[in-house]
């Protein structure tokens, strides 16, 4: 073999090499890249607002006898631990809130809410219970449609019904049984949650609960702070 050849077939092997080289180094870097992660578009209700996390969907049925009185107050016993923390008396708004406040009379005279908690406290803001598993999540199994009232403000001592964020329940459903009283005004929660009542009696009671040392992950009272008794009085 001469010269040439030699050369020639040295040129043609470099060439080669400089080929793979350069496809081994392109699929490298295909294949070490990164593709971003996907954020989730869970909603969120507004910051520190009442909320439920219950999947149920289900509306609640109306009952087929009337009430012939109309429940003019509830009354809780609350306990702190083991210490009578006093009552917490509100008025109702069967008026503007007709279907919350017959559920709420319902669950209160059947005994659904003795012995529950409010499993959800921030000061300066309000407390939350009526959930029977104590951490949002529970209720009677169903819910109640919207009944929001432009004339109710969340003033101190409002009662509002909590509720799943808006892009699982666009028609801002009440829970079937969590409740909240507001500790201070909470304007920014104004058409968005259903009010049925207001404090009348015991405001004094919900600035105790509000002091109560919390879990700072979840805002779980550390001391349970729990409804002895709930009653109706017409």
């Amino acid at each position: 073999m001469d010269k040439n050849t030699l050369l020639n077939i040295s040129y043609i092997s470099i060439i080669i090499s400089c080929v793979l080289l350069v496809v081994g180094c392109g699929g490298k870097k295909q294949t070490s890249q990164q593709i971003s992660p996907q954020t989730t578009q869970q909603e969120q209700i507004p910051q520190k607002a009442p909320e439920t996390t219950t999947t149920t969907t289900t509306i609640a049925k109306q009952d087929s006898t009337t009430i012939n009185k109309t429940p003019k107050y509830i009354v809780i016993s609350v306990k702190i631990g083991e210490t009578a923390a006093g009552k917490i008396k509100f008025e109702l708004y069967p008026k503007e809130a007709p279907k919350t406040v017959a559920n709420f009379v319902k669950l209160a005279e059947n005994g659904f809410y003795n012995g529950l908690t409010f499993h959800r406290v921030i000061p300066n803001f309000m407390i939350q219970g009526g959930d029977p598993n104590g951490d949002g999540t529970g209720g009677p199994g169903y819910t109640i449609p919207a009944e929001i009232s432009p004339n109710l403000k969340h003033v101190r001592g409002a009662v509002a019904t909590a509720r799943q964020g808006d892009q699982a329940n666009p028609t801002k459903a009440s829970s079937g049984s969590q409740f909240y009283i507001c500790h201070v005004a909470t304007p920014h929660l104004d058409g968005n949650y259903t009010i049925f009542g207001k404090v009348v009696e015991g405001m004094d009671v919900v600035d105790k609960i509000a002091l109560v040392r919390t879990n700072p992950q979840n805002n779980k009272p550390l001391t349970p702070v729990v409804m002895e008794k709930v009653s109706v009085i017409y």
